[in-house]
């Protein structure tokens, strides 16, 4: 009981995490379609402080969401942003802010694909919204366990958009990282050292 309470308050969180970026103007130029179109599974590399992590991204199940990840990816808006929550054994999520805590510029929420096949399973991709099912925007989280709780089932679930293909240990130091309440902006689970994604670089088609 205890385990499924914890559960759904960490999903719960996964929102409220969203809301805090949404004061940031949007965005709304390039949706990502045009970005290497004819490629269903473009990949990106993410250079971060502790290391790089190589994802390939599944556009032929999750098309919408791969294109919004994309525009973001192609205009640098993941750059210089941090990892803001890490829970050991659940999610390493970010995306949304930059080293001082700012929230990137977001554009209009997408709708959802959780219903594409795809499962919230270890080292899997997937975007992070509030409570209303298609309000997810730039914030996104890699599942660092079989959350099979955050997939559809008689409600919306939690859309996965690609699988990690290098770096899986990468993302496994994070989820080891030490984390508290931020004193000055109140969240919980914020790694106490700051863990830093320098880049995102869209690859060129092989």
């Amino acid at each position: 009981m205890k385990s499924t309470l914890r559960t759904i308050i960490l999903c719960l969180m996964i929102g409220t995490f969203v809301s805090q970026a949404q004061e940031a103007p949007a965005n709304k130029k390039q949706n990502g379609a045009d970005v290497q179109p004819d490629n269903l599974f473009p990949r990106v590399l993410l250079e971060t402080a502790v290391g790089k992590v190589l994802i390939e991204l599944d556009r032929d199940r999750a098309p919408i969401t791969v294109n919004n990840f994309l525009a973001y990816v192609v205009a640098g808006s993941y750059d210089g942003t941090v990892f803001h929550r890490v829970v050991r054994d659940f999610v390493v999520q970010g995306g949304g802010y930059d080293i001082l805590y700012n929230p990137r510029d977001q554009r209009e929420p997408i709708f959802n694909e959780s219903g594409n096949g795809l499962k919230n399973e270890m080292y899997s991709i997937a975007m992070a919204r509030e409570s209303d099912p298609h309000s997810a925007t730039n914030q996104f989280y890699f599942n660092m366990a079989d959350n099979e709780s955050l997939n559809p089932g008689k409600d919306w679930g939690y859309t996965v958009f690609g699988m990690v293909m290098e770096g899986g240990e990468v993302l496994d130091l994070i989820a080891r990282a030490q984390t508290h309440t931020n004193p000055e902006l109140g969240w919980d689970e914020v790694p106490i050292k700051q863990i830093v994604l320098k880049k995102a670089t869209l690859l060129k088609e092989e």
